[in-house]
C-alpha cells in the first residue's frame, strides 16, 4: 500500500461498501496503491441483509437474493469472485453475455474449489392464495384461470382493459398498481401482501416504490413473456431483454449470498484494506463543507475513537448518519431524516421432516417439499407473508437432504407487537401457522431459529415525501458518497447497490463532487447502466 495513499472511510460490510472497498484497491484487476479503504462494520460478519447466517449447518438467506444483473459488470465481478460449478462449464447450460461465452478457469491456476462456486438456478416463486398456488408473475396460463374460476377471470379481464382504457393519475402506490394490472387482480393478488409487507394502506405508498421495484411489469408484459418463451432458449444472455421480475434462471453461490461478501472481505484484507466488525459509527464531524473525522465505537470494549480520512462512503441508514452529524444538520433536515420510516423484518427457519401432500406442492420425493424458491403467502388469517425453501436455492443450505428447511418470513416495525415476542413465541407462531395454512404438520416440525434484521427495507411513505431535502443537504458535502440500499433509502437490489458504489469510487478518482450520477442508478424502467460498461 502507498505511503501516500488517500484514507477512504467506508461505513457498512454488506454489498454496496465492500464493492467500494475492493474497487478502491483496483478491483479485479488489482494494482491500484492510491486510497486505503478502512471498512467499519456494526455486525460481526460481512455481508450486510446479503449475510447468511449458519444455524448447525442449515444456512439462510435473508431476503433471498437472486444473483442476476442486466449489467455485464456486475455479472463479471461476481463470476470472477466465485466461478461457476466445474459440471456447468461446457455444458448445454450456456452462459452468455457480451457476446462472448464465459469459461471460468480456476484462480491462479489452481483447480476450482467445488465448494467455491456458483451454481445455475431455475427460478419458481408462486403466490398461495385461497389455499391454492398461482404463478407469480401471473400468467395467463390454464391453470391460473381453472384456479380463479370464471366469474373472477372474467372480472380481471373486464377491469384490466378499464385500466387501459382510462388511466388514473398516479398518485399512489394503489394507482400505480392498478393501472398495471386492473382493479380486480390488484385487490386478488396485491393488495393485502402489500399492506402486510409495509403495514400502511396501499393509497398512502408513494407510487416511486412500484417504479423502483416493479418497472415495467404489467399483465401485457406477462403475457408477452408467455408467448416468447418457448424461443427464449436456456441462456442466461437470453434473458437481458425480460423484466427483472420475468427472470426464471440465475447464479446463486453454493453456500447462500453471504458467501460471496465473505470472499471479497478476505480478497480486501488481502490488499491492504482494513475491515473493522462490530465497529459502529456514531459521529461524523463535518468542517467547512466536509467530513474530516468519523466517531467509531468499539461494540467489544465500548471505546470510541476518532478516525481521520479524506473521503467517506456511506451505506448506513440516513436516519442514523443525520442524527450523527457534528456540527448537526439543520432542523428540517433532522427533522425529515429522524423520521423516516423502515419496514424490519424477522425470519423464522423451521426445519421439517416432510411436509403434506397438497397438489402443487409435492416434487415426487417423500418429504413432498414444493419447488419454489419462495412462496408470496396472501392470506388474511395468518401473519406469515412470505415463505423460502432453502433447498431449492442451493442443497448446501441444509445440512440433511432428508429434510426440508423452510424460511417464514414477518414483515413488522421495531419495537411493535411481533418484534416484541420472545423467540419461542416466534418459533410456535411460525409452526401453527404451517399447520394452519395445510403444508406441515407442526409434529413434522424439528427445530426453529429465529432472526431479526432491523431496517430490512427503506419506506417510501410519512417523511420520505421531502426527502428531497435531505438528500441536497448531504450532497453538498463534497467527500461524503452515499451507496446502497439504506445509505441512499432506497429499495435497491444488491447489483443497484453495487453499481452505486462503483459509481462512488469513480468519482473519487476522477475528482467529482457532483452526486447527480450515484441517484441515477436504478430510476429508468430498465438499469441505465445495462448496454455499457
Amino acid at each position: 500500500m502507498n505511503g501516500d495513499a488517500k484514507t477512504v472511510l467506508i461505513i457498512g460490510a454488506g454489498p454496496a461498501g465492500l464493492t467500494a472497498a475492493f474497487e478502491l484497491l483496483g478491483g479485479h484487476g488489482g494494482g491500484q496503491g492510491a486510497y486505503k479503504p478502512i471498512v467499519f462494520e456494526a455486525d460481526s460478519q460481512a455481508g450486510g441483509i446479503s449475510r447468511t447466517v449458519n444455524y448447525k449447518g442449515n444456512r439462510i438467506d435473508i431476503g433471498g437474493h437472486r444473483f442476476f444483473s442486466k449489467s455485464d459488470w456486475v455479472m463479471d465481478w461476481w463470476q470472477n469472485v466465485l466461478p461457476l460449478e466445474q459440471s456447468v462449464q461446457g455444458t448445454a447450460v450456456d452462459i452468455r453475455y457480451q457476446n462472448r461465452r464465459h469459461a471460468f478457469q480456476a484462480r491462479h491456476g489452481a483447480p476450482v474449489d467445488p465448494d467455491a462456486v456458483m451454481l445455475v438456478r431455475t427460478r419458481l416463486s408462486r403466490i398461495f392464495f385461497n389455499r391454492r398456488f398461482f404463478k407469480y408473475p401471473i400468467s395467463l396460463s390454464f391453470e391460473t384461470l381453472a384456479n380463479l374460476g370464471p366469474a373472477r377471470t372474467v372480472r380481471i379481464g373486464l377491469s384490466y382493459l378499464r385500466a387501459m382504457l382510462f388511466p388514473r393519475p398516479e398518485k399512489s402506490l394503489e394507482d400505480f398498481l392498478i393501472n398495471r394490472f386492473g382493479r380486480e387482480l390488484y385487490l386478488t393478488f396485491f393488495k393485502s401482501y402489500t399492506e402486510k409487507v409495509w403495514g400502511v394502506a396501499c393509497t398512502d405508498i408513494s407510487p416511486e416504490w412500484g417504479a423502483q421495484r416493479i418497472k415495467g411489469l404489467s399483465i401485457g408484459k406477462a403475457l408477452l413473456h408467455m408467448l416468447k418463451k418457448p424461443f427464449l432458449g436456456e441462456s442466461i444472455e437470453a434473458q437481458k431483454g425480460e423484466q427483472t421480475s420475468l427472470i426464471e434462471r440465475f447464479l446463486y453461490p453454493k453456500h447462500g449470498p453471504g458467501q460471496m461478501w465473505e470472499q471479497v472481505a478476505e480478497r480486501v484484507q488481502e490488499r491492504g484494506g482494513e475491515i473493522h466488525y462490530r465497529h459502529r459509527v456514531v459521529g461524523l464531524e463535518v468542517k467547512d463543507g466536509t467530513i474530516g473525522a468519523l466517531r467509531v465505537l468499539d461494540e467489544d470494549t465500548g471505546e470510541i475513537r476518532r478516525v481521520p480520512g479524506d473521503y467517506v462512503i456511506s451505506s448506513m441508514p440516513i436516519k442514523d448518519l443525520v442524527a450523527g452529524l457534528d456540527p448537526p444538520a439543520p432542523a428540517n433536515v433532522r427533522e425529515i431524516a429522524a423520521n423516516l420510516p423502515y419496514r424490519d423484518f424477522i425470519i423464522v427457519g423451521v426445519l421439517v421432516s416432510g411436509m403434506r401432500p397438497h397438489a402443487g406442492t409435492s416434487t415426487g420425493t417423500h418429504s413432498h417439499m414444493p419447488p419454489d424458491n419462495w412462496i408470496y403467502v396472501q392470506e388474511s388469517d395468518v401473519l406469515v407473508g412470505r415463505l423460502q425453501v432453502f433447498n431449492n436455492w442451493s442443497p448446501a443450505m441444509v445440512a440433511d437432504q432428508d429434510h426440508v428447511w423452510l424460511g417464514l418470513e414477518y414483515f413488522c416495525s421495531e419495537g411493535d407487537a411481533l418484534w416484541g415476542r420472545s423467540d419461542e413465541d416466534l418459533k410456535q407462531l411460525a409452526v401453527s401457522e404451517l399447520a394452519k395454512l395445510g403444508l406441515a404438520d407442526e409434529k413434522d416440525c424439528l427445530d426453529a431459529v429465529v432472526i431479526r434484521m432491523p431496517k430490512a427495507y427503506p419506506a417510501y411513505f410519512g417523511s420520505y415525501a421531502r426527502f428531497s431535502e435531505v438528500r441536497a443537504y448531504l450532497d453538498q458535502i463534497d467527500n461524503l458518497y452515499l451507496i446502497g440500499r439504506n445509505g441512499m433509502h432506497r429499495y435497491n437490489n444488491q447489483d443497484h447497490s453495487m453499481l452505486t458504489a462503483r459509481e462512488a469510487v469513480a468519482s473519487i478518482v476522477e475528482g467529482r463532487t457532483d452526486k447527480t450520477a450515484l441517484w441515477s442508478v436504478n430510476t429508468e424502467q430498465d438499469y441505465h447502466e445495462e448496454r455499457s460498461r
